[in-house]
Order: structure tokens, then sequence, then C-alpha cells
């Protein structure tokens, strides 16, 4: 993403329970190489201590800032009170960032939803909360966490939110195409927008939509997808074992081949592949018989619509 121009990227979930007990597998989680800075370590936890000293070891690991996920809504991390849980517990959210402002000197930002429910929705006391805090920027997924990844993001509401918080916000929920993300930003009036699912149909929403915002001509770049695939694996593999590495190119294969034509047969046969290799001859297959065929838009596909963390 950083190379398809995205502007700034976050690790994904890192449990702060697993910093405190050296988890390899968890520290391993925040790593990240100097081409992707701007980067943000992206924390999850519910005790306040334990949160501050993991955006310690955060900050040590040299990470551009901290970001504090209280969005997620899966259950295994809402249950622990992590998460979009911390929404029902604005004293406890305030005790949390606290601990980690007064533990790390790099900017601190946080993720949130717009409520824990629809009887709920208390993201502008959050932000106040935040603001307070001395927190950089919110960012607010536009559904409660009842609502998980269902229906539509709300962005009235986070348009009304931006216009009474004190401090940068983000919008974030179904920015599926560049135009979208672009008249996102010009009718909510946010400070940016994130973008999380809608690249993994289109990577090059990124690229797209700074163009657009610009007022630029689209960057010609060739939509390969090919390359783009090839260029994936060799991060996989430097970055994952082999049984890792064969889970995400068939999740990555699949959310690339939406919208195209035989994409369904194609998912049925990634899926039945035996081998990295198998993957990998399927993809180039697939990838090179589309060639410059336009995608048809299915991204209210569920299988590209459910949660990724």
């Amino acid at each position: 993403m950083k190379k398809l121009d995205t502007s700034v990227v976050v690790t994904e979930l890192v449990s702060a329970s697993g910093i405190e007990y050296k988890s390899e597998r968890t520290m391993k989680l925040m790593s990240f190489d100097e081409s992707q800075r701007p980067i943000g370590i992206q924390l999850f936890g519910e005790d306040p201590e334990i949160l501050g000293r993991a955006a310690a070891v955060a900050e040590a690991e040299g990470c551009d800032f901290v970001d504090l996920n209280f969005g997620c809504p899966v259950p295994k991390v809402v249950k622990k009170g992590a998460g979009s849980a911390m929404m029902k517990d604005p004293v406890q959210m305030q005790k949390v960032l606290a601990a980690v402002k007064g533990s790390v000197k790099v900017p601190v930002t946080i993720k949130i939803r717009t409520g824990w429910d629809s009887n709920t929705r208390n993201a502008l006391e959050i932000c106040n909360i935040a603001y307070n805090e001395g927190i950089e920027w919110v960012a607010i997924h536009g559904r409660t966490r009842a609502q998980s990844y269902t229906g539509f993001a709300d962005w009235d509401f986070i348009t009304d939110i931006k216009a009474k918080a004190k401090l940068p916000i983000l919008g974030n929920g179904d920015i599926l195409t560049p135009k979208q993300a672009v008249l996102r930003l010009e009718q909510s009036g946010c400070d940016g927008v994130m973008i999380g699912r809608g690249c993994l149909k289109n990577p090059f929403i990124f690229m797209d939509a700074l163009s657009l915002w610009r007022g630029e001509p689209l960057k010609t770049v060739q939509r390969d997808y090919v390359s783009l695939f090839n260029s994936l694996k060799t991060e996989l593999v430097a970055h994952c074992d082999e049984h890792i590495t064969g889970i995400q190119l068939r999740k990555f294969a699949a959310w690339f081949s939406t919208g195209y034509p035989g994409a369904a047969q194609f998912r049925k046969n990634l899926f039945q592949s035996k081998s990295n290799e198998e993957i990998m001859d399927l993809a180039n297959e697939f990838f090179a018989s589309v060639g410059n065929v336009e995608q048809e838009d299915q991204s209210k596909d569920e299988f590209l619509m459910g949660g990724h963390g």
C-alpha cells in the first residue's frame, strides 16, 4: 500500500498483553521498515498500566505514533473489555489515554466507532475526552459495535461529530472507490479519510484518490495485478513462514479478483490448491487472462465485507 501512495499506515492489531509477556509472535507484528514511514503501531487492551508500558515498547521500536484501537468489534477482543467495548466505559478510556500519553513522547491517536449501540452513540463525548488528554486525532468508523460491518456507515453522524469536535477527525467506513474517498472528504469536512477494506479489491485506490483530490489526471500506472501480486509474494516471504504466506496469498488473490469474469471459479480453485507454488500459478494465469478488463463493482460481496481486525 505504501508503494501505491497511501499517506499513513498502521500495523495490524497488536496485543498490549502480548507485549507485556514478550510473546515472540506479538513482537514480530510490530516490525516495519524505513520505507513505510510515517507508521503507527496499533495497540489494543483494557488495562491502563499494561497499555502504557506497551506504548513505551512501541515507541522504542521506532514508530512515528501509537494508535489505540477502540473500534474493533471482534468478540475475543470485546469480551476482555478491549476494542469497541471500551466505548461503554468513558471513565476507563480516560485512564487509558492518560496512561499512554504519560508513557510516550510520540503522538497518540485513537480509532473509535459511533458508539456501542444505537442507544449509546457517544463518539462526541469520547472525542472531548481525547482532546483533553492531548490525543492527536480520532478516526471514527461510522457504525456502532452492535452493527459490526452490517448496514452502512453513517457519514451524516461523522460529519456532525467533525463539526463539533475540537481535534482532527478522520472519517472511515464504506470507502470503496477513489471518487467516494474524495466525496466523503469534501462533504464531511473531515481532516482525512481512512480506507480499510476498499483497498482489498482495489489496491490502487490511494493513488487514484490522491490524484482526484489534487485535481490531477489519474496516473497512467498500468493496473498490472500480475506484477503487483508477485511483489506482494516477495514481501510475504520476507516476513512470514510458508503456512502464513499461503493463507495471505489465497486471501489477497481472492480479494484482488473481485469483479473480474470467472472470479468465483478462480476462488474455488484457489482454496483447493495444495501449495504456494500452485497458488502463484493459478493467480498468475488468472490475472494475466483478465488483462485490462474493467472490474465490476461487487464491493458488497460478503467475503469482502467481513471484518479484518
